[in-house]
């Protein structure tokens, strides 16, 4: 079956920085771009960060853009978010998504871990 588990939040201060890990298994993760969505309080969730299957391209919003650093290793099936200097609006649970692949002309549907809080806070 397929997982996507993530690993790595918690409760930290402004200013400060947190890595998530998204541990992924049972399809080919070498195949698939993979993002982070994150949703906050009140809000709609947000595409956060994608990188592309072969790590050749990244984008971030521009929220974020500056602070964070998506990262992949392939050996090891896991995607990673650096998060520096975090400020109490990154405070959301975060999402690990793999966009599913187009077969035979077919979108296959995405695949969700099942979120991670990141609270930050003083």
């Amino acid at each position: 079956q397929v997982q996507l588990v993530e690993s790595g939040g918690g409760l930290v201060q402004p200013g400060g920085s947190l890595r998530l890990s998204c541990a992924a298994s049972g399809f080919t993760f070498s195949l698939y771009a993979m993002s982070w969505y994150r949703q906050g309080p009140g809000k709609e969730r947000e595409l956060v960060a994608t990188i592309s299957s072969t790590a050749s391209r990244t984008n971030y919003a521009d929220s974020v853009k500056g602070r964070f650093t998506i990262s992949r290793d392939d050996a090891r099936n896991t995607v990673y978010l650096q998060m520096n200097s975090l400020k109490p609006e990154d405070t959301a649970v975060y999402y690990c998504n793999a966009p599913g692949l187009t077969i035979l002309g077919i979108r296959r549907p995405d695949y969700w871990g099942q979120g991670i809080q990141v609270t930050v806070s003083s």
